[in-house]
């Protein structure tokens, strides 16, 4: 594996993420410097990484092919509470699983170990999606179905399910996503009535009477906001749901106005963090 780094003026912040939308492994952070950001991209080949450099100048590396995210994660990462819900671990030792079920008996207990996928469920956009989605099917008397796309390690999906979701699509553009995604469903379980599936979003639709009630995109905004007509595509008509994050708190306004554009209603707004996530409808 090989990473292409480049650091820019944060001003300039946007410009990079709609230049590297469609690039799975794309990373941004803040710089040394407020007033700067790092741009790292994790490619496959060196020859990715040297077409980066040649387009855009900076500089390449060799890395280890490891998961990084479990090197580097607290060996006692404390459980994720959502709502009354669920409980959402980082650890898959049985003993300490069924010491979670003893301690919460009326919870759905979910596992997700580090991996090199995003979305353990402890990020503030992941937790807040949760959260959102908890509140959203609470209540719910008549069966209902669940898209999640930019699935990550497939969290969304699989509480969803757990939830009460009758079926549920979940898909990544991502290949080492949608393998991770795999190996946590059968990992927890229950997952029988979910299709799971790479594909990019702006080439995938949804196949007629497959239109889902609830909606998950945990995407860039600069992907969010090309995608909204695909995403409102993918909702059931006059009443569907679109809980939307990955979007900065800064880049939340034009986020949002796209969606309105696009012929959607935001109903909620939640800023955590740096992070904003939305729930919007298509009525």
């Amino acid at each position: 594996m090989w990473v292409w780094k480049k650091t820019a003026s944060k001003l300039n912040e946007e410009l990079w993420q709609q230049r590297l939308a469609a690039i799975p492994g794309a990373v941004f952070s803040e710089g040394f410097h407020a007033e700067r950001i790092n741009i790292d991209v994790y490619t496959e080949s060196e020859e990715e990484a040297l077409v980066l450099q040649a387009c855009y100048g900076g500089k390449i590396e060799a890395v280890q092919t490891i998961d990084w995210v479990a090197a580097t994660a607290p060996e006692n990462t404390p459980p994720l509470i959502i709502r009354d819900k669920l409980v959402i671990s980082a650890c898959a030792d049985a003993p300490a699983l069924t010491e979670l079920k003893n301690k919460y008996p009326n919870r759905i207990i979910l596992t997700f170990p580090a991996e090199r996928a995003f979305g353990t469920g402890n990020h503030a956009t992941t937790s807040t999606c949760l959260r959102m989605l908890c509140d959203e099917v609470k209540g719910r008397k008549s069966p209902w179905t669940l898209t999640d796309i930019g699935c990550g390690t497939g969290v969304l999906a699989l509480a969803g399910l757990r939830l009460g979701a009758k079926h549920a699509i979940s898909f990544d553009f991502d290949p080492i996503a949608v393998d991770v995604a795999a190996r946590n469903i059968e990992r927890n379980g229950g997952a029988e009535n979910l299709r799971l599936f790479q594909a990019d979003v702006f080439e995938w639709e949804p196949a007629p009477g497959e239109e889902a009630d609830i909606v998950l995109a945990n995407l860039f905004s600069a992907v969010l906001m090309k995608a909204f007509p695909r995403l409102k595509a993918a909702m059931k008509p006059n009443g569907g749901i679109l809980i939307i994050s990955g979007i900065l708190n800064t880049q939340a306004p034009e986020t949002l106005q796209a969606a309105q554009a696009a012929g959607l209603k935001v109903l909620k707004v939640v800023s955590r963090g740096k992070w904003t996530t939305a729930k919007l409808t298509n009525t």
